[in-house]
């Protein structure tokens, strides 16, 4: 029974609506997947066939009903070198890899990763690409087709497509947009660039294409770490695509089965002679802003793409630029996370100073792994130094007794406390006690200078009693203590 209720949620609801977005997801893929393959190299059907396949797969098996998956610039950018040095073959054989990689991804539970990517790098990485999906249409506004009509054009789209739905809202307002302004300049006659000024359409289903590569090590050597690069920026790029979808949406996706699916989609992908991909944000903002929300609208894109480019491809190409360049705007302005300016003055300078780290990073090298990476360790260290400051140590003199009463957590960020706290050499004190009751210990490093400071006072003739240990605590001392017997060496007294 629930099988079906999915079944029908996910493909049978709201079936006009479903796929009217995906039609105009699958006409904004078009000059996508055609820049993203002349950004690698290759011919524009790989990058075209690609976005077909990696669609539909996704839409079947992927983990985030709704989201948008083709061919990226993230992996295109990756592969330059490989096509560059040694053909497309290898291409299409090093996505048949990444696939195989994604699938490990996807056994290992790497998804789990996503819990250390914190809100505030989220937050910079929507609003980094909502910068770089707005700079990339940038080219087409000053570019050598530049004309006063394409201001226009531009200006009109984004007219319809932020005033239709005041109107109504039975159509998709970018879709409609889309449709006009490519009446006016087929009738026109503006002199605006086209689709088809963006390269050659395909007019041939494609087909099963074994990769013509030798079946050896050597090749695998050449592969292996585009692949694994490939798989790594993918991956990332698409369960952060999940998380805005799901905070979009209001729903929650399954990260392990959206890298199974990922890794499904580039598999097969590779054997039609595609090229990888992972989620689109910006295509994915657009299916949602325009009511999809289940599979049914992502399969629809990627088979009206095959449908447009295959059947109809001399109408597509008249399509001009500037109407696809108002519904990329429009998804930039709708993607980049307004709240945050006014969130700045609000949320700790840590979140923001995070933040505001990953945008630069991303928009700085046009890399969202970098960015990513970038956040995600300025987050580790703001917390680590967080917890190390909440680590507290009060000592006392009782005669000849000295006595620590350490509180908080004990790693490698909080240990130089604990040296810095403790009293040496001190005449007339032959007792040490030192009260763990509230410390927790949480690695080597921190086992690592109880040994220390229990020896350095022991070799000073002192007494040491270490109280309150915890069970866990008391086990990790246990284990990588480097007394052989370091509860009778330490005088614990357990809690």
């Amino acid at each position: 029974m629930p099988l079906h209720r999915n079944f029908k949620r996910d493909w049978l609801s709201q079936p006009r609506t479903e796929f009217l977005a995906g039609l105009v997801v699958a006409l904004a893929l078009i000059p996508e997947a055609i820049g993203f393959s002349i950004i690698a190299g290759v011919d524009p059907r790989v990058g075209l066939y690609a976005s077909f396949s990696i669609a539909v797969i996704t839409a079947m098996v992927g983990g985030r009903p709704g989201m948008i998956s083709a061919a990226t610039a993230a992996v295109a950018v990756l592969v330059i070198p490989l096509v560059r040095d040694h053909g497309v073959e290898y291409l299409f054989a090093a996505t048949i890899l990444m696939g195989v990689f994604q699938g490990v991804a996807g056994l290992l539970r790497l998804d789990l990763l996503m819990r250390f990517v914190s809100r505030s790098v989220i937050t910079g990485f929507v609003n980094a690409l909502a910068i770089l999906i707005f700079m990339a249409q940038v080219p087409q506004l000053i570019g050598h087709h530049f004309t006063v009509a394409t201001y226009a054009m531009v200006a009109a789209g984004l007219a319809i497509i932020y005033g239709l739905p005041m109107l109504t809202k039975a159509v998709p307002s970018p879709l409609v947009a889309i449709v006009l302004l490519a009446v006016v300049s087929i009738f026109g006659g503006f002199g605006v660039s086209t689709v088809g000024d963006m390269g050659h359409l395909p007019d041939s289903l494609p087909m099963f294409h074994l990769p013509i590569v030798p079946l050896t090590f050597e090749t695998l050597k050449i592969i292996a770490p585009y692949a694994a690069g490939m798989a790594a920026v993918g991956l990332l790029e698409s369960l952060l695509t999940a998380s805005i979808v799901d905070d979009m949406t209001e729903t929650r996706s399954d990260k392990r089965q959206e890298c199974f699916g990922q890794g499904t989609a580039n598999f097969f992908t590779g054997f039609i002679g595609g090229m990888g991909g992972c989620a689109m944000i910006g295509q994915s903002v657009i299916n949602i802003k325009s009511g999809g929300r289940r599979r049914l609208s992502t399969m629809v894109a990627g088979v009206m793409l095959l449908v447009l480019i295959v059947l109809l491809g001399p109408w597509v190409a008249q399509i001009p630029m500037p109407a696809l360049v108002a519904v990329m705007i429009f998804v930039s302005i709708s993607t980049f996370r307004w709240k945050s300016f006014l969130e700045i003055n609000h949320h700790p300078r840590a979140s923001t100073a995070v933040m505001l780290a990953t945008v630069v990073t991303v928009v700085w090298t046009h890399d969202l792994a970098q960015g990513v990476l970038v956040g995600v360790l300025l987050s580790g260290i703001f917390f680590a130094a967080k917890v190390r400051n909440l680590v507290t140590i009060e000592t006392s003199l009782d005669g000849t007794t000295r006595h620590y009463v350490i509180a908080g957590q004990i790693f490698f960020a909080s240990i130089d406390r604990i040296t810095e706290a403790m009293e040496f050499n001190e005449e007339d004190v032959t007792d040490i006690d030192i009260d763990l009751t509230h410390a927790h210990f949480w690695d080597i490093s921190a086992t690592g200078v109880l040994d220390k400071v229990v020896a350095r006072l022991q070799g000073e003739g002192k007494t040491v009693r270490v109280i309150g240990l915890n069970l866990a605590s008391a086990t990790l001392i246990e284990k990588y203590s480097d007394n052989e017997k370091p509860f009778q060496s330490l005088g614990v007294v357990g809690h």
